[in-house]
């Protein structure tokens, strides 16, 4: 009993102990690229956001989470500029043209991302590429080349961050404001009307990762000196996350793992116990039993009258005129005489022989000349129309 309790003690103490190691643990660095303004992980914005205004004195900074074309449509900017940072940028038609417009009157846009969307880059005859090699420890040098803003050394960062470029553009519209050390383009002013565009193939020298490092702060604020001051900068968050007014609870639970699972069990288990309950109590279906054929009923009764009263001679003339009448629908032949060329007509039209339309001719003349019909000849009748009828085409 006493080593029991001892076992347990032990238990109870290690078990605390690696809660509160767990509690405690330093996080993991997170190294998601965001590039929201709130994001304090390396390839976050903060950093950036909280010291535009050193670079834009009095600058009224206005965040927007529409589409450009929401953004723009409708409204007078002057001395404004438009600034994108996000791993990609979404364009549309409607979303260009108002770009261009803000642009013609006399604004700036600047656009950091790897990825620029095919409206805008079909337009800038546009194609970025990469010289990333996983085995180099850094990525190659950088550098302006404006004379005045370009540094003794080149830039160099790590994970990639220099290795971006433009393999290829329009070199009668664009100017090159930076090249790496092979000579490829890496910054790129186009001048649209009064007002510019500017365009660097990777945000992540945008990032509090580069701005941390003393050569980052200091590439950023030359790329961004491109930018005139402004009385207002419009920071994108379109690209960068979801509209924030949808605060619904599927989207908190989503954003949460723990609580995305617990929705998943509960999902689960619903479905489970609906499926249980319904198979176990699901009422019996009664059987119900087909319509009759009334039809058929009708017939029989017809026929059980006509038995009883054994009048062959009135079944056997409806019959007789049923037949002939399906001679006049069917093949267009007159029945007023049932001569020999009827039946030689009737015989080629319908197909059947001659032989059996001539007996069958020869037994209505008897049910209609007032012969007395007997069960044998109402019999014989009804065979040979059977006959006919089978044969006819």
């Amino acid at each position: 009993m006493k080593g029991l309790r001892r076992y347990l003690i032990v238990s109870a103490i290690l078990l605390v102990v690696y809660l509160v190691a767990q509690y405690y643990k330093p996080k993991p660095t997170d190294w998601t690229p965001t590039y929201v303004k709130e994001d304090k992980i390396p390839f976050g914005t903060f950093i950036l956001h909280e010291q535009i205004r050193n670079i834009f004195p009095d600058v009224q900074v206005k965040t927007t989470n529409k589409r450009t074309y929401n953004t723009l449509k409708g409204k007078v900017y002057k001395n404004a500029s438009y600034l994108f940072i996000a791993s990609k940028i979404d364009l549309d038609k409607l979303d260009l043209q108002e770009l261009m417009k803000f642009m013609s009157s006399g604004n700036q846009v600047f656009i950091a991302a790897f990825d620029i969307d095919n409206i805008l880059s079909d337009t800038l005859k546009l194609k970025s590429t990469s010289s990333y090699n996983y085995m180099k420890k850094k990525s190659e040098g950088i550098n302006f080349t404006n004379p005045l803003l370009k540094s003794q050394n080149s830039y160099y960062f790590k994970k990639g961050l220099g290795d971006q470029y433009f393999s290829k553009f329009d070199t009668a519209r664009a100017i090159v404001l930076g090249k790496n050390e092979t000579g490829n383009a890496n910054f790129l002013k186009y001048p649209i009307g009064k007002g510019t565009l500017y365009i660097l193939p990777n945000p992540q020298l945008l990032t509090n990762y580069s701005l941390l490092m003393p050569s980052g702060a200091d590439y950023a604020a030359k790329v961004l000196s491109y930018l005139p001051p402004s009385e207002t900068l419009i920071w994108d968050e379109f690209n960068t996350k979801p509209d924030t007014s949808d605060a619904s609870v599927l989207r908190v639970i989503f954003r949460n793992e723990h609580l995305r699972w617990a929705y998943y069990l509960a999902v689960v288990g619903l479905v489970i116990f609906v499926l249980f309950e319904m198979k176990r109590r699901q009422r019996i279906i009664p059987i119900v039993a087909p319509l009759s054929n009334s039809s058929v009923d009708f017939v029989k009764v017809v026929g059980q009258v006509y038995y009883q009263q054994r009048d062959n001679k009135d079944i056997a003339s409806k019959k007789a005129s049923y037949f002939l009448e399906h001679i006049r629908s069917t093949y267009h032949l007159k029945t007023a005489e049932l001569d020999e060329e009827l039946q030689q007509k009737l015989s080629v039209r319908s197909g059947v022989k001659a032989d059996t339309i001539d007996q069958l001719f020869n037994l209505i003349k008897k049910i209609n000349g007032g012969q007395k019909v007997d069960d044998q000849l109402l019999i014989d009748f009804n065979k040979l129309t059977e006959q006919f009828y089978k044969q006819a085409q």
